[in-house]
């Protein structure tokens, strides 16, 4: 292996630390890790470091954590680090070309989408909620633009048809991590050249937000089964039922034919509550009820079988 970079890391969430895990186990050496400033968290919102820097803590890696990037002093600090690269994964803040040049051979972000699929915020869900049936890691050269950049290395990941957010995201954060080291080993040898993206295919992973996981019973089994997968742990699907906001953890499409109205509860038992959509229906298998916890829908109906009587209707 060839001289090992100096590498700043910049990542927040947990998605973020098994990249940062892997470069520090690497022979290459992170001179310093971004992170976002501490969060209230939990019901006494308390301050809490992101799970970056918790990770840091533990190797006694240097921390900065920027309100912004925008600032001449904080481009000033991070230049005279005179990294090789910036690794940037879901960071959460934007980085000005300055910031962007800074590093000898600039910016690389480890986005978890075959680019230029999803660019932008929530490329997980998106894919998910699309019914994509892949999706994967891209390594990509960072400049100006939106996940615009020359992209070094693609790796596939097919998306199993009852994958949610949570396990499609912990699936492609370790394979970011393998994709970068082995990125940065092609890129020592001269074996790696960033290939432009194809504009025309391009589609923007808007951010999430709780309005989304509001559930449209018109809508086809099969595109409230993705909305629930996408939106599992959060923001969490949800209709209302008697006046009561009902979280949908679980659920799977059916292909029957009913001539009940979209969201009309059509048969309850052990194998869980069947609802009627626009076109199939769905079978609801984990409930959370307000104030609750998640639970299996047949353990719901042993305590609330009056609540989801068939006939009755979410709104």
């Amino acid at each position: 292996m060839s001289k090992p970079y100096k590498i700043i890391f910049a990542g927040t969430p947990e998605f973020a630390v098994p990249t940062l895990q892997a470069l520090i186990d690497s022979p290459h050496e992170v001179c310093m890790v971004y992170t976002q400033p501490d969060r209230p968290s939990g019901r006494g919102q308390k301050l809490t470091a992101s799970p970056v820097k918790q990770l840091a803590q533990v190797y006694s890696l240097p921390i900065r954590q920027p309100q912004t990037l925008r600032d001449a002093s904080e481009q000033q600090a991070l230049a005279e680090l005179e990294a090789d690269f910036m690794i940037v994964i879901a960071y959460g803040l934007i980085l000005p070309k300055p910031v962007l040049e800074a590093p000898k051979q600039g910016c690389i972000n480890v986005h978890a989408s075959l680019l230029p699929r999803w660019r932008g915020a929530a490329p997980i869900q998106r894919a998910i909620l699309a019914g994509d049936r892949m999706t994967g890691i891209s390594i990509m050269q960072m400049e100006v633009g939106l996940d615009t950049g020359p992209v070094w290395r693609m790796t596939e990941c097919p998306i199993d048809l009852t994958e949610t957010n949570q396990t499609l995201q912990d699936k492609l954060s370790k394979m970011g991590a393998r994709a970068l080291l082995a990125t940065l080993e092609d890129i020592q040898q001269g074996a790696a050249h960033p290939v432009p993206q194809n504009e025309a295919e391009s589609n923007y992973a808007a951010k999430i937000t709780k309005a989304e996981a509001a559930i449209n019973w018109r809508q086809t089994a099969q595109q409230i089964h993705q909305q629930i997968r996408a939106f599992n742990p959060w923001p969490v699907c949800f209709s209302s039922l008697d006046n009561e906001i009902i979280r949908i953890w679980q659920a799977e499409p059916l292909t029957i034919a009913s001539k009940a109205i979209p969201g009309e509860i059509i048969h309850t038992g052990k194998d869980g509550i069947v609802v009627a959509t626009g076109n199939g229906a769905l079978r609801l298998l984990s409930l959370q009820l307000p104030g609750g916890k998640p639970l299996a829908c047949k353990d719901i109906l042993n305590a609330k079988q009056h609540l989801f009587m068939v006939g009755k209707c979410f709104e």
